[in-house]
């Protein structure tokens, strides 16, 4: 089985088998980079495939900037996109507005009702203290009122995540859910063909801007996920013994320390809620189960026992619980253990494969890799109502990942031979794909909200 082969395969149940032969079988290179942010590789570009049929208009007028210079970018245009991208909003074009106003300046509600704009985004920019100071006023035209006001600041370097925090914050008040545009994607990418491949760590802005690569591996890298605090991350790498092996790496300081390295299969981390825990698949005994190790004194816990195949941990918003696949009733279906008393149930009955499954922030749902007339989608599970709805349109779709607000999900797919990134909303109307400038890209992980947000100073 060659490295690329085996790349395709991660994520599926499969490749639980498949690993262990492919350490057999084939060279683990060394990797060529230490963990350490390195230039940017395959910016990500969105394409919107999908909105909704009746879409919220929303003026977002270009931010006055009352320092030396110019800016790098208009954070207007950041503020646009991001709402546009949500496929809930529309945005008036600059060049079709009738005037140009700044916070605290007079609007001219009549103009923007002729242009059928329901609400209107100002924006005004100074610097104090060689700190970028950024007043945003948020306006319901039809009201003729002020929805929010805020005033943050930050460093220039910043500029970009002040616009998110803008986004955010507009999406919050016009659609009572938390915005997730401050928040990152990390995924995976091979680059080259199949005698010489590269693969990449990286990790993005939401809206695909300011790509980083923080690993390089002539070898399959595998399972990134976040933390939840956001600055650290595990993997699965092959870079040491010639054998998989689970890492943990913090993304401030750039150190990384192996937690695992045993024989077989080390594989799908998954931390705890409160990140003190990480779930994770061990053979170490002979088949794939399930483990927790205790991330400060690394005990583990083994928690399932079977002579099956068990994988794909991920846990329920409370801890309680853990959620994974198992092949346990003759087919790869999820399974949840409830980790004080090790009871497990089956929640998914509907179809012959079922797999990959991520509880939302609610915990009344579930979303999948689900199997219908052959051909892999993403599926929502309402847990409550045992109701199963199919919310991709693609093939060979897989590794599903949610927005921490629970509104969206990205996941890895296949379009004209080559592997992307796409995202759908919950409700399956807002579709976009997220095409990389290079390679073939899988395996996403959305990461967490930002603990370290912009606090209004007035």
């Amino acid at each position: 089985m060659t490295p690329g082969t085996a790349a395709v395969a991660a994520g599926r149940l499969a490749s639980i088998v498949a690993v262990p032969q492919r350490v057999a079988c084939a060279t683990v290179l060394a990797v060529t980079a230490a963990f350490a942010m390195l230039p940017a590789q395959g910016q990500l570009q969105i394409v919107i495939t999908e909105t909704l049929d009746k879409t919220v208009s929303v003026g977002v007028v270009p931010f006055a900037w009352n320092g030396r210079g110019r800016l790098s970018e208009d954070p207007r245009d950041i503020v646009a996109t991001d709402l546009r991208l949500s496929g809930r909003f529309s945005s008036l074009p600059v060049e079709q507005m009738l005037s140009l106003p700044a916070p605290g300046d007079e609007v001219f509600f009549r103009d923007w009702e002729l242009l059928r704009v329901e609400y209107l985004v100002l924006g005004e920019m100074s610097v104090r203290d060689g700190r970028i100071r950024l007043t945003f006023e948020l306006y319901n035209v039809y009201r003729q009122s002020v929805v929010v006001r805020q005033t943050i600041e930050g460093y220039p370097g910043e500029l970009r995540d002040m616009a998110h925090h803008v986004s955010d914050v507009v999406y919050e008040e016009l659609t009572g859910i938390k915005g997730a545009f401050s928040t990152r994607i990390m995924y995976i990418t091979a680059v080259g063909d199949l005698t010489n491949r590269e693969y990449r760590l990286n990790i993005a802005d939401a809206d695909g801007h300011r790509v980083e690569t923080i690993l390089r591996s002539d070898e399959p890298i595998l399972s990134a996920t976040w933390a939840p605090d956001g600055e650290r991350i595990a993997y699965v790498s092959f870079e040491k013994d010639r054998r998989p092996a689970i890492y943990l790496a913090d993304l401030t300081t750039g150190k990384k320390q192996q937690l695992t390295n045993f024989a077989g299969l080390n594989g799908a981390p998954a931390f705890s809620p409160d990140g003190k825990h990480l779930a994770m698949v061990l053979s170490r005994d002979g088949d794939p189960e399930i483990y927790v190790m205790n991330l400060v004194n690394r005990h583990l816990r083994q928690i399932t026992r079977h002579y099956g195949i068990d994988t794909e941990p991920s846990w329920t918003p409370d801890g309680s619980s853990i959620i994974f696949t198992s092949n346990r009733g003759g087919k790869p279906q999820i399974y949840q253990i409830n980790l004080s008393n090790l009871q497990i149930e089956r929640l998914t009955f509907e179809g012959d494969y079922n797999a990959k499954a991520s509880v939302l922030p609610d915990g009344n749902s579930l979303v999948m890799v689900h199997r219908r007339e052959g051909v892999f989608h993403i599926a929502l599970l309402d847990l409550v109502r045992g109701r199963l709805s199919v919310l991709t349109e693609t093939s060979l779709d897989e590794s599903p990942s949610i927005a921490p607000n629970g509104s969206m999900l990205i996941y890895a797919t296949q379009v004209d031979g080559q592997g992307i990134l796409a995202a759908v909303s919950i409700d399956a109307k807002v579709k976009f794909n997220l095409p990389s400038s290079e390679g073939d890209v899988r395996e996403p992980a959305w990461s967490p909200r930002k603990r370290k947000a912009f606090v209004p100073v007035e």
